[in-house]
């Protein structure tokens, strides 16, 4: 379906924090979903994947990660020194600031009128895709897609170590997890201290595992696997159907 686009601005803490929205242009009530970008924030092969989504009927929230520290408006290069820019911005954040803009995110949807506000999920990529699972430790959250989600196993989300492994316990929502096996950032034995805890946990969830480089959705790098990503999709797509239904 055809949709808008639009940005909002939300002041958290302080700081003004720019959400990119896309949402299906039909009137009506969509279910929600807190949408993460990598470390190079809300670039255009980011918010395509937020325009692909709201296009089969998802309102769709986009916040800046770095808004405390970086311009508004910010699109960081995915080039050497972006990512040395991307990554020490994620070095400097607070972890309770992450959790801070989850809830804000998260409670701007649950009021929006064209969201049903008891059908939201997560979804994200990188260091996006921690922080969908870590927003699924929120009782509003019905669902996470984490792809290719750093940190998680070791806690390096930001300033300190994220306990967000070590709070599995507390989840509520269904949990899908995609990984490339030739991804370094999340080897096969990160992967599966990741699979074992959500087994411990008793969590509901589901992994796909791809032959494909770290970031393989991202359509403006070399790591980009076409086939992969459309395969993700559709499994993704499934999944957020089935349990937002």
């Amino acid at each position: 379906m055809q949709i808008t686009q639009r940005n909002i601005g939300l002041t958290v803490d302080d700081s003004l924090m720019r959400v990119y929205v896309a949402a299906p242009e039909p009137a009506g009530q969509y279910p929600g979903i807190l949408f993460y970008s990598d470390i190079y924030q809300l670039g255009s092969p980011i918010t395509r994947l937020a325009d692909r989504l709201a296009g089969y009927g998802y309102v769709v929230a986009a916040p800046e990660i770095f808004h405390r520290l970086e311009p508004i408006g910010t699109v960081i290069e995915p080039d050497e020194l972006g990512k040395l820019r991307g990554n020490d911005d994620a070095r400097r954040s607070e972890i309770a600031h992450y959790d801070a803009d989850t809830r804000a995110v998260l409670e701007w949807l649950q009021a929006e009128e064209t969201v049903l506000s008891d059908q939201i999920a997560a979804f994200g990529f990188c260091i996006g895709g921690h922080l969908a699972f870590r927003a699924a430790l929120q009782d509003s959250v019905k669902a996470a897609v984490c792809c290719y989600p750093t940190g998680i196993h070791n806690g390096k989300l930001g300033r300190g170590v994220a306990d967000t492994i070590a709070r599995v316990s507390k989840l509520n929502a269904e949990i899908l997890t995609v990984f490339g096996t030739l991804d370094p950032h999340v080897p096969s034995e990160s992967r599966q201290q990741i699979l074992q805890a959500l087994d411990e946990a008793n969590v509901v969830h589901k992994t796909l595992l791809y032959e494909a480089n770290h970031t393989f959705m991202r359509d403006d790098g070399y790591r980009y696997d076409p086939v992969a990503t459309d395969a993700a999709w559709g499994e993704s797509l499934e999944f957020l159907s089935r349990v937002l239904a």
